[in-house]
């Protein structure tokens, strides 16, 4: 996955939640802060690894959040400790029942510190309008403008569709989710809904750099441009533009309404999509309910500094939590793509390869996918293959996100 290049500034004032003011993140602008970019930046495509730590292990965030997260997160931990996989967890618990952002500004130096996180939904029990959405928060926080769900159909899985292979590139900070909401007059709520043509350009970059990279011959841009003329126009504008850039590539665009009753009637039209962030949540949810649930994807967050891994969907699964039947397959792929970021390549194949034997190859699996399994039987056998594998270690290991 393409982002832009990481400059490493050494004297940088980096960005703090405001107390004063939380509903709203701030980023503290100073001379040479990392956020400013020249034009040629905003078209480079790389990012740094993290730097490795303590002879080639890398800290990484843990943050298991609400309902099935802790679950899922001691199964991850099983499975790196028994393969020998070098990552140090620092597990930050977020209270979602507390007021007050202290656990959330705890979270964001951690990952500021480490550089990327493993992450579980995060709930925001408090109706108060001084708790802003922990989850949102990180994201803006962090500037991790891009979300990316490859949504691969699974063999052997009962789904409504086989054989699908759509990549989802989803705008991650503007849009509705920008928190910016007031009561113009008593009975009156104004919601803003913020696009920015620099935010626009980045994902859609993105996207096309992804489909030149990994293959793709398609980028289909999703809008509303329709009705919100200004807004998802502008987002469709700045699409097209990109396009110019990457001539080799198809492009054409969908309304998000029609988008998804062709999702549901023919998603093999489908490639690579490009979407503001409402849209990315309705069309992963539709693509994951196809193809076999929300147990099965994982998601990545990328910006220019930063990386949180999480399960595609974003669910939390509370009704589900603590019954032995949540399904981890979701969180041991998004620790699968954690490593593959971190360099861990070889780690990341065999842990990636025992999951597939197990749910495709062993049928093991939970009640979701139409399996009487329960989660530490599923767990079980990923570890139990992962016992007749070998870890290689190549020396060199150069990180790419594609």
């Amino acid at each position: 996955m393409a982002v832009r290049l990481t400059q490493r500034v050494l004297k940088t004032q980096t960005p703090f939640l405001s107390r004063g003011y939380p509903m709203l993140v701030t980023k503290e602008k100073t001379e040479d802060v990392a956020h400013t970019k020249t034009a040629l930046q905003k078209k480079l495509t790389r990012t740094d690894i993290p730097s490795a730590q303590y002879g080639g292990r890398h800290a990484v965030t843990m943050l298991p959040g609400g309902g099935i997260g802790p679950e899922l997160m001691t199964y991850v931990r099983d499975i790196f400790a028994f393969c020998g996989a070098p990552i140090d967890f620092e597990v930050v618990e977020i209270n979602p029942s507390t007021e007050g952002n202290e656990d959330l500004e705890y979270a964001i130096t951690s990952i500021k510190r480490n550089g990327v996180a493993l992450k579980g939904n995060i709930e925001t029990k408090s109706q108060s309008l001084s708790e802003v959405s922990r989850n949102v928060a990180i994201r803006n926080e962090l500037d991790l403008f891009v979300n990316v769900v490859h949504c691969k159909s699974f063999p052997g899985i009962p789904a409504r569709h086989k054989d699908v292979d759509i990549v989802l590139i989803r705008q991650n900070t503007d849009g509705e989710y920008a928190m910016l909401e007031h009561e113009s007059v008593k009975g009156v709520v104004e919601s803003m809904k913020v696009v920015s043509l620099e935010n626009a350009e980045r994902v859609a970059r993105f996207a096309f750099e992804y489909a030149r990279q990994n293959g793709r011959k398609k980028v289909t841009t999703i809008h509303k441009a329709n009705i919100m003329k200004l807004s998802d126009g502008l987002f469709l504008e700045v699409a097209k533009k990109v396009h110019k850039d990457y001539p080799e590539l198809e492009h054409n665009n969908m309304i998000i309404d029609n988008t998804c009753m062709q999702l549901v009637s023919n998603p093999h039209q489908f490639d690579v999509m490009n979407m503001p962030n409402l849209y990315g949540t309705i069309v992963s949810n539709v693509i994951c309910g196809l193809i076999g649930g929300a147990g099965l994807l994982s998601g990545r967050n990328y910006g220019d500094h930063y990386a949180i891994f999480e399960p595609g969907t974003r669910n939390t699964g509370t009704a589900i939590a603590g019954k032995n039947i949540a399904n981890p397959v979701a969180m041991i792929m998004a620790s699968v793509d954690m490593l593959n970021h971190t360099g861990h390549k070889e780690h990341a194949r065999i842990i990636k390869d025992a999951t597939y034997e197990t749910v495709v190859t062993k049928g093991v699996r939970t009640p979701d996918l139409g399996g009487t399994n329960s989660s530490t039987d599923v767990v079980k056998s990923v570890l139990d293959i992962l016992s007749t594998r070998r870890v290689h270690w190549p020396h060199g290991n150069f990180f790419s996100q594609f």
